[in-house]
């Protein structure tokens, strides 16, 4: 381990990278339930390939962060790419599952182009700061308006599009109804205060717990375990074959076939929303990435004299070959986590780190009939708590400029209000380009940002 990772060089130890290894994966592994449940939304792959999927990805990424880049990071499929894939490009565009796959690997092989090349850089300050401020928060926001919606608290509603779900027992909600709502509430309460506690792995032990609560009421309820058991199945090796059949490799086998999408869609409006459909999901991944990097590094003390994060461009690159993966893998953008910080906050200073959580997630990869328990108020609740900690980059906004507030508010709202995380970064690059040309700063306006803002004029005039 010292020849591999120089421990001694970075003043750390086995026994301390172990831990550090194990406290990062347990803040992560909420991500094996999360994401199983949300892209199995789509009907294209079951839940039990999806977590399989997950699982594969995250230790493939995790790998190659820890041999390419020596740094005590771990990735897996990112929250609010997720979203983004589910939500926006397969349910408010239309595409199918495998042609979103096909988003992700362009993604991957983008990123790759740009860590390559350094272009990261152009296209990174192409983004007006106060929209690159603002994404984050803005997803945070659309993952806990799903995780509400999810949880069955927010529900469709013909007059105010949405409203609350009834708890009233005199009315017609009843304790089958209400129950997992409470153990929804439960949860976000049950992560938060163990969070205040500075508990390790407050999220997946939220999960654990409102599951527990969740089957314990179940015994006040009748008829609620009829059939329960039969359809149970201990065996991992079922999702093992799940994952063959239905995700692995479907990127290739059916993801190029856009017949589904031409079919109600002309071919201009296919060219476009590739386009910047691929450019959202770029713009999300390396800004999460980048800020990620910098964020827990800084933690760990672990930056160089000049401020930079060490052995960047090689942990760049491990991003973007691990997003690649998790295409073929059949799952979303695999990203750096910030749950990372975790990890560092407990020592862990290279490489070998990032080798326990691998290790952690390759043991996870035959837990899946455990995961499989889990219902689905009880994965809402980490959502809206996830959607909690990305809010905070707020207070980084200068709320008192127009010129800053207004994009960064029509960043965060529109992913919420319409659904989807591009149409967000779009509205928010357009209206800085608009008020910054009317307000006699145009000779600031970088070429990268006009090329962008057109782009994204051109999808809203073509295609919706």
């Amino acid at each position: 381990m010292e020849k591999l990772f120089k421990l001694k060089e970075h003043g750390t130890d086995v026994r301390t990278e172990i831990s550090a290894g194990i406290t990062t994966f347990m803040t992560m592994a909420y991500i094996l339930v999360v994401n199983a449940g949300m892209l199995s939304e789509t009907g294209s792959v079951s839940y039990g390939a999806m977590y399989i999927s997950t699982a594969l990805s995250a230790v493939v990424g995790t790998l190659l962060m820890a041999f390419l880049a020596n740094l005590p990071l771990g990735l897996a499929s990112g929250m609010g790419l997720n979203a983004f894939f589910v939500y926006t490009v397969c349910f408010t565009y239309g595409f199918t599952y495998a042609n979103a796959l096909v988003f992700v690997l362009m993604d991957g092989i983008i990123f790759i182009v740009l860590s390559v090349t350094g272009l990261r850089k152009a296209i990174f300050e192409a983004i007006p700061d106060c929209v690159r401020k603002a994404i984050p928060a803005g997803i945070g926001l659309f993952i806990a308006f799903i995780g509400m919606q999810n949880s069955g608290l927010v529900i469709p509603s013909p007059a105010t599009g949405v409203t609350m779900a009834s708890m009233n027992l005199l009315g017609d909600a009843t304790w089958a109804s209400i129950m997992p709502l409470f153990v929804f509430l439960c949860g976000v309460m049950l992560i938060a205060i163990m969070s205040k506690r500075n508990v390790k792995g407050a999220i997946i032990w939220g999960i654990l717990g409102s599951t527990v609560l969740y089957y314990v009421f179940g015994l006040t309820i009748p008829g609620f375990y009829d059939g329960f058991f039969s359809s149970m199945s201990l065996n991992p090796i079922a999702a093992f074959g799940e994952f063959f059949d239905q995700a692995f490799l479907t990127v290739f086998r059916e993801g190029f076939d856009f017949s589904t999408y031409l079919a109600s869609h002309s071919s201009a409006s296919l060219v476009l929303n590739f386009c910047t459909t691929a450019l959202a999901f770029c713009l999300v991944d390396m800004f999460d990435t980048m800020g990620t990097l910098y964020g827990a590094c800084a933690r760990g003390d672990m930056l160089t004299e000049k401020g930079e994060v060490p052995n960047m461009n090689q942990a760049m690159l491990a991003d973007a070959i691990a997003t690649c993966t998790g295409a073929v893998c059949g799952t979303s953008t695999v990203t750096t986590f910030v749950e990372s910080s975790a990890g560092v906050g407990e020592g862990g200073r290279t490489g070998m780190t990032s080798l326990v959580v691998a290790g952690c997630f390759a043991i996870a990869l035959f837990l899946s009939p455990v995961a499989m328990l889990v219902p689905g108020c009880a994965a809402a609740a980490a959502l809206v708590y996830v959607g909690i900690l990305m809010i905070s980059c707020v207070r980084e906004i200068n709320w008192t400029d127009p010129a800053v507030s207004v994009p960064a508010f029509m960043t965060m709202g529109m992913m919420v209000y319409t659904y989807s995380i591009s149409y967000g970064i779009a509205f928010g690059v357009l209206s800085s380009l608009l008020i910054n040309l009317f307000t006699g700063k145009a000779k600031d306006i970088k070429i990268g940002t006009w090329v962008i803002g057109v782009l994204f004029l051109a999808m809203f005039l073509l295609t919706h």
